[in-house]
């Protein structure tokens, strides 16, 4: 989240670091999703990242590119569980 300059200038470290915390206890709740299997697990977590992005005003010209980042990360957690 913090390698986009915009959002870095319009919400600032302290904001982007809570959106992060934020992301990881979503992600930790969902840690046994078996992401090879269940491709509705994997909506479901990329509807709760955008949702979660969203309500703490992540500007949404990158939002895509910190969904998919936030995903890779979720699915590297869930095999390291």
């Amino acid at each position: 989240l913090i390698t986009n300059k915009s959002a870095i200038e319009i919400m600032g470290d302290d904001k982007l670091a809570f959106i992060a915390r934020e992301l990881l206890k979503t992600v930790r709740q969902s840690a046994t999703i078996d992401w090879h299997v269940r491709e509705s697990a994997k909506a479901n977590m990329r509807r709760l990242v955008k949702r979660l992005l969203r309500k703490y005003g992540y500007p949404p010209d990158f939002e895509d590119d910190a969904v998919k980042l936030v995903l890779a990360q979720a699915q590297q957690t869930c095999r390291d569980v």
